[in-house]
C-alpha cells in the first residue's frame, strides 16, 4: 500500500495458563471467576501468549479447551428433499426441513440399511431475533474420523441421496470442551505511532491475499476485512460487497443501514456506524440519482440498494440481488476497464468534462477521469443529461444511523461489516437487520450464524483500543465459533463496540509477513477483497 516495515523486533510477553481450580474441602471457599474465554466448562485449561509487535501493538494468542473431546465424532448429514409430508413438497434439499419431511427421510433411509436419526435443531434469540426451532436435520451414523464418514458418505451417494461428512464440535453446542484457537490483535493509541489502514491492492475489482497486501506495504500485521464479491456472476470479483472507503474517499456505497468499521490511521476513535448514502450526477439543469459507486450495473451483492432491486430492497446477505435500470458511476480505483455491456456511458476527463459517449458500455479512463454507466431505463436518463463537452458533476454522501453527514478525512477508511455483535458493552447481535435471516431458508442462518465457522472481528474497548480478531474454525483443531459466540468472545475481550468481518475461508492474520492461523480452504490461503493493515510508521497525506 503506502508503508515498509522497519524491522522491529517482536518482544515476547507474558504467558499465562488457566485451568480447573484444585479440590479442596467441603463446602468450598467462593472462587473468582477467572478471565477466560465464555466457550464451553468455566474451568477447561486456557493459554494465552502475548507478544509485542511494535509500540502499541501486542498480539494474543490464546489456546482453550483440550486436544480432544472424546464426545465429539463425525457423522453424515443428509440434505432433506421436500417428500410427500413437505408443506413445499417441490423445494430443493437442505440441512433443515420440517419434522414430517425428517421422519419420512428417516424411515426411508432406514430401509435402505442406514443408521439415521432425527435431531431437532434450537438457536439462540438475537437482539432482532427471536431464535427457537431453526428445523429438524437428519444423520446417519457416528464415527472416529473423517474418512470414515466420508466413506459412509458415498454409500450414501450410490443410494441416490445427498449429504456432506461434518464434525460435531462445529454445532455450537455449549458444553464442547475445545479447542479453540482465538489471536487478538490490540492497538493502544497512547502508544502507538505507526498506522492502521485498509488496503484493497492494486484495484478494487482483483483480490489479493492477506499477506500479499500486508508484504506490499511493509506492514507489521493484518487481518481480512470486509466482504466482496466472489463469484464472477455476482459481479466484478475482490469489488467489496458494502461500503469502503479508502483515504477518505466512498469507493463502494453502504449496502443500506448495515454497520461499517471506520478507522483512523492514528488508531483512534475507532468505531462502528450504521451507514446509507445518497448519489447524485447534476449537468446544466437535471440531477439524477445514481444507484452504486464502482460495481457492475444490476448486480447488488448482498442487495439492500433501490426499492427496484429484486427480490429485496433490504440487506440480504450472499444474495445477489438484480435491477436491470441503474446508473453507475466508475472511478479510476476500480480497475483497467470498466465493466462491459448494453447500455452507455459517460465519460468524463480529470476536469469532470465529457469526453466520449460510448455504447455499448466499458472501456478505459482518461488519466484522472471517470465514468457513468445506465443500463435499461435509466440509459434515455443519461443520454439526455450527457452531451460531449458539457460538464457534469458527481457527488456521493454518507450518513449515519441518525441521518447526519458523514465526512471521512484523507486519514479515515471504511469497512463493510456485519451483523454487530456489541454494543455500549453489551451483546447486540442483529442477523435480522442485517440480511443474516433469509425467509423461508432456515438453513442458510443454521450453516452461518447458528454453527460454528472461522470468524474475524472487530471492535473498539473502553480504553479506546481498537481490537483485531481471529478465530480458526472448520477443523478439529479448532472448532470456531457461531455469530452468538462470537459476540460473546468479543464481550469476554472488553469490547465496548464490536462487529463481525468476513469469516470462513477469508479468515487470515499475518504477522512479520508470515500467516500465523490457519485458513481453512483445503487451497490455502484466500484472495480477499481488501485487509486492514498495521504498519510501523504513518504515512503522509
Amino acid at each position: 500500500m503506502k508503508k515498509r516495515l522497519c524491522g522491529a523486533a517482536a518482544v515476547l510477553g507474558v504467558l499465562a495458563t488457566v485451568g480447573a481450580l484444585p479440590a479442596q474441602a467441603s463446602p468450598p471457599a467462593p472462587q473468582p471467576k477467572p478471565h477466560t474465554l465464555p466457550l464451553g466448562p468455566w474451568n477447561l485449561p486456557e493459554t494465552r501468549t502475548t507478544t509485542t509487535l511494535q509500540p502499541g501493538v501486542t498480539l494474543t494468542r490464546i489456546v482453550r479447551g483440550n486436544a480432544a473431546d472424546p464426545a465429539l465424532h463425525w457423522t453424515v448429514e443428509v440434505s432433506i428433499p421436500g417428500g410427500e409430508t413437505s408443506p413445499d413438497p417441490d423445494a430443493p434439499p437442505t440441512a433443515l426441513k420440517d419434522r414430517a419431511s425428517a421422519d419420512e427421510l428417516t424411515a426411508e433411509l432406514k430401509r435402505d440399511g442406514f443408521q439415521a436419526r432425527v435431531e431437532q435443531v434450537t438457536t439462540p434469540k438475537a437482539a432482532d431475533y427471536a431464535g427457537g426451532t431453526l428445523g429438524w436435520r437428519v444423520r446417519i451414523g457416528t464415527y472416529d474420523s473423517q474418512a470414515a464418514a466420508t466413506s459412509e458418505r458415498a454409500r450414501l451417494r450410490a443410494a441416490g441421496h445427498t449429504g456432506s461428512a461434518v464434525y460435531t464440535g462445529w454445532d455450537g453446542d455449549p458444553t464442547d470442551r475445545g479447542p479453540w484457537h482465538v489471536d487478538v490483535l490490540t492497538i493502544d493509541p497512547r502508544r502507538f505511532r505507526g498506522s492502521l489502514d485498509a488496503s484493497y491492492g492494486p484495484d478494487l475489482e482483483k483480490r489479493e491475499t492477506t499477506s500479499e497486501l500486508s508484504t506490499t506495504a511493509g506492514a507489521t500485521a493484518a487481518v481480512n476485512a470486509g466482504f466482496f464479491v466472489l463469484d464472477p456472476k455476482a459481479g466484478a470479483p475482490g469489488d467489496p460487497a458494502g461500503v469502503g472507503v479508502y483515504d477518505g474517499r466512498l469507493l463502494s456505497e453502504p449496502v443500506a443501514g448495515r454497520p461499517g468499521l471506520v478507522i483512523h490511521d492514528n488508531g483512534r476513535r475507532t468505531q462502528v456506524t450504521r451507514l446509507t448514502w445518497q448519489g447524485e450526477v447534476t449537468g446544466r439543469a437535471t440531477t439524477l440519482r445514481l444507484n452504486g459507486v464502482n460495481r457492475v450495473p444490476g448486480l447488488i451483492r448482498n442487495c439492500g440498494g433501490t426499492k427496484g432491486d429484486a427480490p429485496t430492497g433490504r440487506p440480504l446477505h450472499d444474495v445477489t440481488c438484480t435491477n436491470p435500470d441503474e446508473l453507475v458511476t466508475f472511478t479510476p480505483d476500480y480497475g483497467r476497464h470498466t465493466p462491459q455491456g448494453e447500455g452507455v456511458e459517460a465519460v468524463l476527463d480529470a476536469h469532470d468534462r465529457v469526453v466520449e459517449l460510448r455504447s455499448p458500455r466499458g472501456g478505459t479512463l482518461p488519466p484522472g477521469g471517470s465514468s457513468i454507466q445506465a443500463t435499461g431505463a435509466r440509459v434515455a436518463d443519461l443520454t439526455a443529461l450527457a452531451h460531449v463537452g458539457h460538464h457534469l458533476r458527481i457527488t456521493t454522501t454518507l450518513l449515519d444511523e441518525r441521518g447526519h453527514r458523514v465526512a471521512p478525512s484523507p486519514h479515515t477508511d471504511i469497512l463493510n461489516a456485519g451483523p454487530e455483535l456489541v454494543r455500549d458493552g453489551r451483546l447486540h447481535i442483529t442477523p435480522a437487520t442485517d440480511g443474516m435471516v433469509h425467509p423461508g431458508d432456515p438453513s442458510w442462518y443454521y450453516g452461518w450464524v447458528h454453527k460454528r465457522n472461522p470468524r474475524t472481528l472487530a471492535g473498539v474497548d473502553a480504553d479506546g483500543r481498537t481490537v483485531l480478531v481471529t478465530a480458526d474454525g472448520r477443523s478439529t483443531n479448532s472448532l470456531g465459533l457461531s455469530i452468538g459466540e462470537s459476540a460473546e468472545v468479543a464481550e469476554s475481550l472488553g469490547l465496548r463496540d464490536a462487529v463481525n468481518l468476513d469469516g470462513g475461508g477469508s479468515t487470515t492474520m499475518v504477522t512479520n509477513g508470515d500467516v500465523i492461523n490457519a485458513p481453512s480452504d483445503a487451497t490455502g490461503e484466500r484472495p480477499v477483497g481488501d485487509a486492514l493493515l498495521i504498519t510501523p510508521r504513518r504515512h503522509a497525506n
